[in-house]
């Protein structure tokens, strides 16, 4: 049984997610950090195999009448829009199951939607693929992003 926060102050349950999602990563064999303040467009930074990536943590209790639980992927403090070069993955706890979706940022940032459905129950759902996809942080395949030195 998972630990829900009793706060329904968002941001507080936002950071709560946040250290769960560095707890799961950490077990997966991922070193983390977090960013200090809450200016840059991601929550955590996990490297694997000299590999830096920016993750986006987001968290959904809220279940729609389908049976899915809606998630928001917009900053909470408004605004502009995520783009899909501010960060390289989301992670989404949907909290009542105790799932995490790892999803790529191209994947869900196409358009400029303000929420995506996740439903751990269904075998066919749009984002199954992504469902504990902790593999996608940990392999090395992948080209690291050049730095931007200022």
């Amino acid at each position: 049984m998972i630990y829900i926060p009793a706060t329904k102050n968002a941001k507080q349950i936002g950071e709560w997610a946040e250290l769960q999602f560095m707890a799961k990563a950490a077990a997966h064999g991922l070193r983390v950090a977090k960013t200090w303040g809450d200016s840059a467009r991601y929550d955590v930074v996990v490297e694997a195999g000299g590999r830096l990536l920016r993750v986006q943590v987001k968290s959904t209790r809220y279940r729609n009448p389908s049976g899915g639980y809606v998630c928001g992927v917009h900053p909470n403090a408004g605004g502009r829009p995520y783009n899909r070069r501010q960060f390289d993955f989301l992670a989404a706890y949907v909290i009542p199951q105790d799932v995490w979706y790892i999803i790529p940022s191209r994947r869900i940032l196409k358009g400029r939607m303000g929420f995506i459905v996740l439903s751990p129950t269904k075998p066919k759902h749009k984002y199954r693929r992504y469902k504990e996809a902790w593999h996608l942080l940990t392999r090395t395949t992948v080209r690291p992003k050049r730095a931007i030195l200022l």
